[in-house]
């Protein structure tokens, strides 16, 4: 037997990488996510345009990123290695280039391809020169061929993007308060793109249930359903109970049953809200916030709003499931409910951050020439330094967007087991020094994916973890067609 599970491990590692699932995650930032986050931000309309034309757009189109190379000092460009870089003090990157197209009046009159700045690569990656090097070959190209890759070369140094574990977004977790007017509350952080919105659920002591998100501060939960265009009584109640009568639903519906259409749900929202604007902007203004703000994960359109109103209803019955049927509390530490976000996940915060800086810098400069009269080609206006700098400076520091620090460390070097470890690590996101015993507890949904004894003594203990040796994250993102179709497949009607 025991030889039997030796071959077993052996052959998984013959055939995987210790570090595959981070590599995995950063060939699917390159090769997935720059395009995504491209598209995002697709059409930039200048305020200022010429006074001779009338609409001026610069579109953005295909991103690419290439192998790394090096510029010398006299202008030529050349592929290096790993090796040289650590040697030489620099940074193994590659170049980013985007399609960049100028449409004038509704007619396209430039198109060009552009370096728009540098990112680094991590090593062993699909983007990387030892991709799919043979033992030998990394010998002679001066790497330890048991050298896993995994990790980055910012100024000669060797650094490591640190795993970092987070809450599940879009997805209602209820917990139960000791002190407050609400006994329970509902949390869910609906997430898209750059976009993080928490959302709470509490019913106070009249029964009636609050939403609250962004500046939408305890609004009756009801209101914003009607407001989303399901007005009908009949309809929400069923949509809630089904088959279970609550006199909660009841308190409610009674609560907003002056709202009979859209616009006076809407106004009604508008004053709660404390809007002290004109009936029209503020329907618009309540619109507009409704349809960005609220769930953008469902969508950021009008036709989402009825999509939205029937996930309210479906929060507000596991609200109640929970506080009138004694349905148990959700678990915030069931790995069910937590996600990773590895190395790609991270850069991809990290771009799309930076993107729009770019973005932002290329209208000052438009804006800049055509005041003076200056302006020739859309060529002059991308300062091709700015992503690069930002970039390699956040990961050089470890200091990334949303405050948070420490996300890159230099590679722990003392022997091959120590590096190993410090690319398998993963952190919480809460503080080292509250409590949290829970956090900090180990839980049954470890077992197989996080290292049961790897976890540092004092503060930190608990909320800085390893990887099991053999865990494999899926960083699939499944289209919404795709789910459909399987779950179509397994009989949902």
């Amino acid at each position: 037997m025991p030889k039997s599970y030796r071959t077993l491990i052996e052959k998984y590692f013959d055939e995987h990488s210790f570090v595959e699932s981070n590599i995995n995650s950063f060939n699917n930032f390159i090769g997935r996510e720059l395009q995504n986050i491209v598209d995002e931000n697709r059409e930039v309309v200048p305020t200022i345009i010429p006074p001779e034309i009338e609409d001026f757009k610069i579109r953005l189109g295909k991103i690419w990123v290439t192998k790394p190379e090096i510029v010398e000092a006299d202008g030529s460009r050349r592929a290096i290695f790993p090796i040289e870089a650590r040697l030489r003090n620099i940074t193994y990157s590659a170049p980013i280039f985007l399609e960049v197209s100028t449409i004038i009046d509704g007619v396209q009159r430039e198109n060009f391809s552009t370096q728009v700045g540098k990112i680094p690569i991590m090593l062993k990656s699909n983007y990387c020169h030892l991709n799919k090097l043979k033992h030998g070959e990394l010998i002679e190209k001066g790497e330890d061929p048991d050298d896993p890759g995994g990790y980055f070369i910012l100024n000669g140094n060797e650094r490591v993007l640190i795993n970092v574990e987070d809450l599940a977004s879009n997805k209602l977790l209820i917990s139960e308060n000791n002190v407050g007017p609400s006994r329970f509350t509902g949390r869910l952080f609906s997430e898209k793109g750059a976009l993080k919105i928490p959302h709470t659920i509490e019913q106070m002591k009249d029964g009636i249930i609050y939403l609250s998100f962004t500046t939408f501060k305890r609004v009756p939960i009801i209101a914003v359903i009607k407001s989303l265009g399901l007005c009908k009584d009949e309809e929400i109640m069923k949509l809630i109970c089904e088959d279970k009568q609550y006199d909660d639903v009841f308190i409610n519906l009674y609560g907003s049953v002056d709202l009979k259409t859209v616009d006076q749900a809407q106004e009604f929202i508008g004053k709660s809200v404390g809007l002290t604007i004109s009936k029209e902007d503020k329907l618009v203004r309540i619109q507009e916030r409704l349809d960005r703000y609220l769930l953008p994960h469902l969508g950021t359109d009008k036709e989402s709003r009825m999509i939205k109103a029937y996930n309210l209803c479906k929060h507000i019955k596991k609200f109640l499931m929970v506080s009138r049927d004694g349905v148990g509390l959700d678990d915030k530490d069931h790995y069910m409910n937590k996600r990773l976000k590895l190395s790609g996940d991270l850069l991809a915060d990290l771009f799309r951050v930076n993107l729009r800086i770019l973005v932002g810098d290329m209208l000052y400069n438009f804006q800049r020439l055509v005041k003076r009269g200056k302006f020739h080609s859309t060529k002059i206006i991308i300062r091709e330094k700015l992503l690069t700098s930002r970039i390699k400076s956040a990961m050089a520091t470890g200091s990334w967007v949303g405050a948070r620090s420490g996300v890159t460390q230099n590679i722990d070097r003392t022997n091959f087991l120590s590096s190993q470890s410090h690319l398998q690590r993963v952190v919480s996101l809460l503080s080292a020094t509250q409590e949290n015993f829970e956090a900090r507890a180990l839980h049954c949904t470890h077992f197989g994916r996080l290292c049961p004894v790897e976890t540092p003594e004092g503060t930190p203990i608990g909320l800085r973890k390893n990887f099991a040796m053999l865990i494999n994250i899926s960083h699939e993102d499944l289209g919404v067609e795709k789910i459909k179709k399987i779950l179509e497949a397994n009989g949902l009607k």
